[in-house]
């Protein structure tokens, strides 16, 4: 679990559905049929409860009825300070810092709200190793991601890749609701997640933000 001693991070942490340009298109012409009937016109949060929260080096539990869980590689926002209808041009300064997230999730068909039996098992939020501070990185929008696994990459990604720019994402936000100090939006995970199964090793590097490594185990070891 997190050492919150180390790591400022002691909020509700949130997920962003939809809000990477692959992860929408790859939607095609089902994003205008029943349910969605439109493409999303501001921001799709969902939560990552305490029990998912694990840092870097935990192993991470593959429920014994799935086969294989999808790794969510991306960049969670640190908040600094209270942030209540703030706007775009200086949303950054709400902003404490970075860190890598991997938003685990069970495979599932529709993005439509998404059951919590597939986003939020034990352990499906590894975060960390640590929280950079804002001021280290200069462009948070253009980060390069990359996910591999046992050693070999599989996944290549920008956060450039994303709908809104983070200060667009916390503005929106925090139109209709306030964040606090230490809770974490990430900011959405590409399409064509990696799928890592049992035994395998994970790491997943944000550019300037640092590598996060988790092991995947079988429910009956743990």
């Amino acid at each position: 679990m997190w050492n919150l001693t180390q790591l400022p991070v002691r909020g509700t942490v949130y997920g962003t559905l939809l809000n990477d340009k692959s992860a929408l298109a790859a939607l095609g012409d089902q994003v205008n049929a029943p349910p969605y009937k439109a493409p999303p016109q501001a921001p799709i949060l969902y939560i990552k409860p305490r029990n998912t929260l694990v840092g870097h080096g935990a192993h991470v539990v593959v429920p014994s009825d799935v086969l294989a869980l999808e790794m969510g590689a991306t960049l969670g926002v640190v908040m600094g300070r209270t942030a209540s209808n703030v706007r775009a041009e200086n949303a950054l300064s709400y902003v404490a810092g970075y860190t890598v997230v991997n938003d685990i999730s069970a495979p599932h068909a529709s993005f439509y709200r998404p059951s919590m039996r597939f986003k939020c098992r034990d352990g499906f939020c590894p975060m960390g190793p640590t929280v950079v501070p804002r001021e280290a990185i200069a462009n948070p929008d253009a980060l390069r991601v990359t996910v591999a696994l046992d050693g070999v990459v599989v996944q290549e990604t920008s956060t450039a890749g994303r709908l809104r720019a983070i200060a667009q994402l916390l503005a929106e936000v925090t139109e209709f609701m306030t964040l606090h100090p230490g809770d974490v939006i990430s900011i959405g995970v590409a399409a064509g997640a990696p799928l890592a199964r049992v035994g395998q090793r994970v790491s997943i590097s944000i550019e300037g933000v640092g590598v996060l490594e988790n092991t995947l185990m079988a429910e009956d070891l743990a």
